[in-house]
């Protein structure tokens, strides 16, 4: 009877970590890595501090820089956040292969005053490389200390069959790196492959369908890093429910938000940045639509919602409420806008689109990008700079 009371509760044990996700750990090192070759050799000591995520949980690595995550089934990215006063000797995040996952840094000088650029919608095909190529040479003539490109980074990938949705991901990934300052970014809507499946005839069981794709070429579709004293925030602004998608921060996205400005000082500045805004005028300024593919109003699990802003804007700002948070960046609406509110710390800003100016009634609005510089902790109102002349 033991026996079979003793076997009855192991085969419970094994269905309940099965089936809830739990297996064994993550571990790693986060160390200096002098000779940059993203290997930990004698003589190279770990980082205290810094913070480490699945995109579920954060944990901070100890005085030996080590770190360890329960591992979660279906999560199968693991990152650092990128602290201040060092850069990554290889990438931020790795795709696990196995349990172990360290991280090589290099030590920089932490700058007091640096300058960053917002651009947005490059909508990469092979017949906008000009676009991109116009985009990088203002870039890099600004010599800014990074770059935040704010989602729809390919021309489609929910729409068309993954063929042709890897050879846009692959063009951006190519023309991209050609950037002289590091880019960072967020997803946007054209990067959730396949889900509008009556077009692109995708099943959903393929392994790169909805943000997977994404997750193999770019790696996590939300993350934060550190800079001169600025908390970075990327968001990723999007859910989908069957065939369309609408503008929402997920639940688990939420949590990992809650755990990630924990790792920080409530006085160090914060800056968001992702696809779809929290709020924008956009939405004043376009004609409403009904039915297909740009419709206004999508209905999320049973509830009507406004599809092109996030629904949940203000379980956000409960959650950076207590914070600095000066600066909120997004895309998605092709033209630079600025929105604020009396007595609300935040400024809500959209940047024009790389691929092209807007037509909006009488008006044409320029493709550009927005200059930002910051001096400590403070971030200026910011210069656009049209990419046309």
């Amino acid at each position: 009877m033991k026996i079979l009371i003793s076997n009855i509760l192991s085969g419970i044990c094994i269905w309940l970590c099965f089936n809830t996700g739990f297996t064994q750990n993550i571990s790693g090192i986060v160390f200096e890595d002098k000779n940059y070759n993203q290997i930990q050799d004698p003589g190279e000591t770990g980082i205290q501090g810094v913070a480490v995520s699945d995109q579920m949980h954060v944990v901070i690595t100890d005085q030996n820089g080590y770190y360890q995550l329960q591992k979660m089934q279906n999560f199968h990215i693991v990152f650092i956040s990128q602290p201040d006063g060092y850069k990554s000797s290889g990438s931020f995040w790795q795709n696990l292969i196995n349990d172990k996952a360290n991280f090589g840094l290099i030590k920089q000088n932490s700058k007091v005053s640096f300058s960053f650029i917002q651009a947005s919608d490059t909508h990469i095909s092979e017949a906008s490389i000009d676009r991109m190529d116009k985009f990088r040479k203002l870039a890099d003539s600004l010599h800014p200390d990074l770059i935040l490109i704010t989602g729809d980074l390919v021309k489609d990938a929910l729409r068309v069959s993954e063929a042709e949705a890897t050879k846009v991901y692959t063009l951006f990934k190519t023309e991209s790196s050609k950037l002289k300052s590091p880019a960072w970014l967020v997803p946007g809507n054209h990067e959730i492959f396949g889900i509008e499946r009556h077009l692109s005839l995708v099943s959903p069981l393929n392994p790169l369908y909805g943000r997977e794709m994404y997750h193999r070429y770019f790696g996590p579709d939300y993350y934060s890093f550190n800079y001169g004293g600025v908390h970075f925030i990327a968001l990723n602004s999007l859910e989908f429910d069957d065939l369309f998608y609408y503008g929402r921060i997920d639940s688990i996205q939420l949590e990992w938000l809650k755990s990630d400005v924990s790792t920080i000082s409530k006085s160090t500045p914060v800056v968001t940045f992702q696809h779809v805004p929290f709020f924008t005028g956009g939405l004043s300024m376009a004609a409403f639509e009904s039915e297909g593919l740009g419709r206004t109003v999508e209905i999320e699990k049973g509830k009507p919602q406004i599809r092109h802003t996030v629904s949940n804007a203000m379980e956000v700002m409960n959650i950076l409420k207590d914070y600095n948070y000066p600066l909120a960046l997004a895309g998605h609406y092709h033209y630079q806008q600025i929105f604020s509110l009396e007595g609300v710390q935040t400024r809500f800003e959209q940047t024009g689109a790389v691929i092209s100016s807007s037509r909006l009634g009488p008006y044409m609005l320029p493709s550009g990008i927005t200059l930002y510089h910051v001096t400590n902790g403070m971030i200026d109102k910011g210069k656009f700079i049209p990419l046309d002349n």
